[in-house]
């Protein structure tokens, strides 16, 4: 073990003998799960070839976010770079046994507003929260064995696990110990295996809808050359991914609308390194559409084990009539029938537009756990009441009061 990662317990989860005799397919009893808590980045580091074992004998595609690469990445953006400063600090936690790595929970502890949340590693990147556990044991019992640990060794006041979808490893435990819906989305996805090609695929959306695509880029042709740009890693690709965030950024401005995420300077860095690749790849793909030359749309994806996964779609306003979002998703479509991807994933929320392509979709939970009083009080008051109302509030609105209220207040920005 790494002198960085602090050692707090262990716990032996060996389980009542029986007496009717069972197979012994595997240990009858359970060996003893060793529990860590990581708190330096050099801990972390170390991890990385255990924590790359673990993704490929049991991480799923929905796990794309939890790979260590994507974690890596982020803490060379988001982690506290001095003592003192209000930032993300490491917490994450780990299970072992027989000096195996058999589970992670990849999460980050903040003091904000007075009260300290612990939440998944990757945020606001992060769209799917869970943690990674290894299937040859039982994952509910290793999972609580975890919370509880987190619970008596963790300085926190709540645990907010954001983004949890309702088939993750961690969702059962939070049902079972009666965490607190925070909110709840859905995320729509396609199924592209379900279909052997594109042309089959596409025979599911009306005729209306095809004619309509066909005449759309007919009409862009028309105005001149039509590009498609399908980009993994370069410096181009990260300049791209640059300019995708400050475009869709712009069309929420256009709406009245803020993102703090994207209006961060670490989230735009840290996509344009996603992007470029240059070191500890992840698989990032960048696509455009140009139109006489200059991109007009732009999606960021990753894929992970047949999955691709929509982080950003944006377009220039300039293009907004001429539906360069629908070509560019149609032509991505294309190019997952040529990859072989199975699952063409939306994600939450589940925007019209999303439900427009997508047949299919997952519940999508953020999960609240009170750890203190003052955690009670923030769960229940903030997120449990105000949050809501005053997300709803900001959606109702009409976009020209919007756009008032962001020019009058600076911003007015759905709280996350």
């Amino acid at each position: 073990m790494h002198a960085a990662a602090r050692s707090v317990s262990s716990l032996n989860l060996e389980k009542p003998a029986k007496t009717a005799p069972r197979a012994l397919g595997r240990e009858s009893i359970e060996p003893r799960l060793d529990l860590n808590l990581i708190t330096e980045r050099s801990a972390f580091d170390a991890l990385e070839p255990e924590w790359n074992a673990l993704f490929e004998r049991a991480a799923r595609s929905i796990h794309v976010f939890q790979s260590f690469n994507v974690c890596w990445h982020w803490a060379n953006h988001f982690l506290a770079q001095e003592s003192g400063k209000s930032a993300p600090r490491l917490a994450i936690l780990t299970g072992r046994r027989n000096g195996r790595l058999i589970m992670i929970w990849p999460l980050v502890s903040e003091r904000m507003h007075g009260v300290t949340q612990t939440y998944w590693m990757g945020e606001p990147l992060s769209q799917y929260g869970d943690a990674l556990i290894d299937t040859d044991f039982d994952a509910v019992e290793t999972l609580r064995a975890g919370l509880e640990f987190l619970r008596k060794n963790l300085s926190s006041d709540v645990l907010r696990l954001r983004r949890v979808r309702a088939d993750a490893n961690i969702a059962p435990l939070m049902a079972e110990i009666g965490a607190q819906v925070a909110d709840e989305q859905i995320a729509p996805y396609m199924d592209l295996a379900s279909a052997k090609d594109f042309a089959t695929f596409e025979e599911r959306f009306s005729a209306k809808m095809r004619r309509n695509r066909r005449r759309l880029i007919k009409r862009l042709e028309e105005k001149g050359l039509v590009e498609f740009l399908r980009l993994r890693g370069g410096t181009e690709a990260g300049e791209l991914a640059a300019k995708a965030i400050a475009v869709k950024s712009l069309w929420l401005k256009d709406r009245g609308l803020v993102s703090s995420a994207l209006n961060d300077k670490r989230t735009v860095r840290l996509f344009q390194d996603l992007a470029e690749g240059r070191d500890k790849k992840v698989p990032c793909v960048v696509s455009i559409l140009k139109t006489c030359g200059q991109a007009a749309a732009f999606e960021i994806s990753f894929t992970c084990k047949g999955r691709l996964v929509v982080h950003v779609m944006a377009f220039e306003l300039a293009h907004e009539k001429a539906g360069v979002g629908v070509l560019l998703l149609e032509q991505n479509l294309k190019a997952g029938y040529e990859e072989k991807l199975a699952v063409y994933d939306m994600m939450a929320p589940g925007d019209a537009y999303k439900l427009d392509w997508c047949d299919e979709s997952e519940p999508v939970v953020d999960w609240v756990k009170p750890l203190s009083a003052k955690g009670y009080l923030y769960a229940r008051v903030y997120l449990g009441f105000l949050r809501t109302r005053l997300k709803s509030t900001l959606k109702s609105m009409p976009k020209p009061l919007r756009r008032l209220m962001r020019q009058g207040l600076g911003s007015a920005s759905v709280p996350s």
